[in-house]
């Protein structure tokens, strides 16, 4: 049940924010293969593409087709190496992105049994605005929130008063 109310609080930020800078039906890419937050986002009424799990590193040329109104991409950013390589190749004209925020009293994630499973980059803001901006992006839309954690201690208080995400609306001019 906890898990459930963790994921849900952070699905409905995320949509509400999606929600204020892009109506739907708009056309997504949406930066994760399919997950349930994409599902939620075609049951808004968006019409939703993923990726197809290409290590973007590597390809980021896999979100370079100007089909697309939006791209989206939900806590994937911090994974990449080189995040700004995909945020050139985007050829679509909106992005909605959200990352982790860099905490002082938490170290970045790292699941040493899971070589997809750990974060390169965690932003503060004003790192990640300035990667947006040296990659081509327009911020017009900020906001932030917490994250419900399922653990006692000093660090998950903190975590109820500290913002955990970073959301972003972009434009670009191609």
């Amino acid at each position: 049940m906890y898990e459930h109310n963790f994921l849900q609080k952070r699905y409905n930020q995320t949509i509400k924010f999606l929600k204020s800078v892009v109506s739907p039906p708009a056309y997504i890419l949406d930066l994760d293969v399919e997950n349930p937050l994409s599902e939620i986002m075609k049951n808004q009424g968006y019409k939703v593409d993923n990726t197809k799990g290409e290590d973007l590193d590597i390809q980021p040329e896999a979100v370079a087709s100007e089909a697309y109104d939006v791209i989206t991409g939900f806590e994937i950013l911090e994974h990449l190496v080189s995040p700004s390589n995909v945020l050139r190749e985007i050829r679509a004209k909106q992005l909605v992105i959200t990352v982790p925020s860099s905490l002082w009293f938490a170290r970045a994630y790292r699941n040493k049994n899971d070589p997809w499973d750990r974060h390169f980059h965690e932003f503060e803001d004003w790192q990640f605005d300035w990667l947006l901006e040296k990659s081509g992006w327009k911020i017009r839309k900020t906001e932030k929130w917490t994250a419900l954690v399922k653990k006692i201690g000093f660090r998950p208080i903190l975590r109820l008063f500290t913002p955990r995400y970073y959301a972003i609306y972009a434009t670009k001019d191609n």
